[in-house]
């Protein structure tokens, strides 16, 4: 293995005339993808930047993502993508930090480029969509000519992203191109048979984040599969086009599938072809889980991974799964639960367990995490990096930041962030419970819990809960809900109703914006 493109190179020499990629009613054979990645690496030549050189991609869900990541690679180069919904001021640092010098981007976003980039090193700025003065429109960037793979090293740069800053300035994740080859083919082995060369694969994760640019794009890929790349979350708009186009394949976040369960026409809805669906990003209330299965027969695995391990680290499979788990490790892939003295915490015999029942203390620790699909480091920052590892037995073990149990039969399960962690008058509690609890009510569409100040006990519990359009219980009935059904320690003391929560384009609710909120 050379080059992350290598294999992909391989999937195009067996299925040229097959689609790679469907957009807005047109295809794009294999062949043709490959063509216009080689002319993006051949522009990329004409001006001087190659190997080890960065390319910033600005972009949503489009046929050009796909074109323009293949090219860089091809040339040798690093891909840094960026979040389309960050302003000049967020993407200022990325740019800066890596010293990317090209950057293709959306036409309405081309500006902010543009406004930060004396402060880079970005030299070409491509534009897709429209012409933009001070840029290059994307097909006439394109070379007449097409460039040979480059030769790179398994340990090289394929991919710079940043991680989401949400506790910090982002972080710069230096991830190899074995690391993403590694999981690619691991997790294309997940679904019955793996992925096909007859798969449809929806794209309603965002490229510019690993999950959906390691997972579905770079598995369509090596499959032979088709792409469907999907520019914007709209729920009913996605369900329509997994009936209309058949898709077989979809990994989306939690976020996502409760968008779906929720519509109000979700039962006219008929997903036949749909023969694998995983949730991944952040964790699945069972409540979910059951309702998306119940609706549509299909089963809903869980599964895990971060940024820093490209991504896939579990999963749970249609033959060997556990409802609440996130799974067992991927082959070839080692994970364990330790102590702050790094040891071991011991296995309970079989997950799921009572978490009312069961002392947490006891049975839960930080996951940490070994195997070739762990980043190399951050880059340039030696002391996250020094935080961020632990050798032991002459491993590499990175350090997740969640906190969770296993079991015997090698199943994890993952309680909470390490931050998000409520001590409320000396007892800890792991917001993920009380949500699971909030979704089993029937009047709650939606929901987050956070830890806010308070004098006498340090913390107390606040719930926000997005109501169900036809609901008809109170904040005061979700309180008494939940004091009903939890301990005294753990039930929000506070209950706002809310029309939505702040996610992030992965789906992730950003707690630090409700902290935040209630401090004003």
């Amino acid at each position: 293995m050379t080059n992350l493109v290598t294999e992909v190179e391989e999937t195009v020499d067996a299925n040229p005339e097959s689609p790679a990629i469907a957009y807005e009613g047109t295809k794009l054979s294999y062949a043709e993808f490959w063509e216009q990645a080689g002319q993006f690496a051949q522009a990329l030549e004409n001006r001087g930047i190659g190997e080890g050189d960065r390319v910033g991609i600005y972009l949503p869900n489009l046929p050009q993502f796909v074109t323009a990541f293949y090219g860089t690679l091809r040339a040798g180069g690093i891909i840094v993508p960026m979040n389309p919904q960050y302003k000049a001021r967020e993407i200022s640092h990325m740019l800066a930090d890596s010293g990317a010098k090209a950057v293709v981007a959306l036409a309405d976003l081309v500006p902010n480029v543009l406004e930060v980039q004396d402060d880079t090193d970005v030299e070409q700025v491509v534009s897709v969509g429209a012409d933009v003065d001070g840029a290059t429109a994307f097909g006439d960037f394109l070379a007449g000519e097409t460039k040979d793979v480059v030769d790179r090293a398994d340990d090289d740069i394929a991919v710079q992203p940043y991680t989401s800053g949400t506790t910090g300035t982002p972080k710069g994740v230096l991830l190899t191109h074995h690391n993403l080859a590694f999981t690619t083919r691991a997790n294309a082995d997940v679904p019955p048979g793996g992925f096909q060369a007859s798969d449809r694969l929806i794209g309603t994760l965002p490229l510019f984040h690993i999950y959906g640019m390691s997972v579905v794009m770079n598995g369509a890929m090596y499959s032979g599969g088709t792409y469907y790349p999907v520019p914007e979350w709209d729920a009913p708009a996605v369900m329509q086009q997994l009936e209309d186009d058949g898709i077989t394949i979809m990994f989306a976040v939690p976020a996502m599938f409760n968008d779906m369960i929720n519509q109000p026409d979700a039962e006219s809805y008929e997903f036949e072809s749909l023969r694998f669906a995983n949730s991944g990003g952040s964790s699945l209330p069972l409540e979910v889980l059951e309702r998306f299965e119940e609706l549509w027969g299909v089963q809903l695995n869980e599964g895990y991974g971060l940024t820093e391990t490209s991504p896939v680290t579990h999963a749970n499979t249609n033959e060997n799964r556990r409802k609440g788990s996130i799974g067992q490790p991927l082959e070839g892939v080692e994970a364990k639960i330790v102590d702050d003295d790094f040891e071991a915490i011991p296995r309970v015999e079989e997950g799921p367990i009572d978490e009312e029942e069961a002392d947490l203390h006891d049975i839960t620790g930080e996951l940490v995490i070994h195997g070739p699909n762990v980043m190399k480091e951050y880059y340039g920052l030696p002391e996250a990096n020094e935080e961020a590892f632990t050798d032991e037995d002459g491993k590499r073990w990175f350090h997740t930041g969640d906190i969770g149990y296993w079991d015997e039969d090698d199943f994890f399960y993952v309680v909470d962030r390490e931050k998000h962690m409520i001590v409320t008058g000396g007892y800890n509690v792991y917001p993920r419970e009380v949500e699971e609890l909030l979704f089993e009510h029937e009047d709650v569409a939606d929901a987050a819990v956070v830890g806010v100040p308070d004098e006498r006990r340090g913390e107390t519990v606040r719930a926000f809960v997005v109501p169900t359009p036809d609901a008809e219980a109170t904040p005061e009935d979700i309180k008494q809900y939940c004091l009903t059904n939890l301990a005294e320690y753990k039930h929000p003391r506070e209950v706002e109703f809310v029309q939505e929560l702040p996610r992030t384009t992965t789906g992730k609710v950003q707690k630090f914006e409700l902290r935040d909120e209630d401090a004003e």
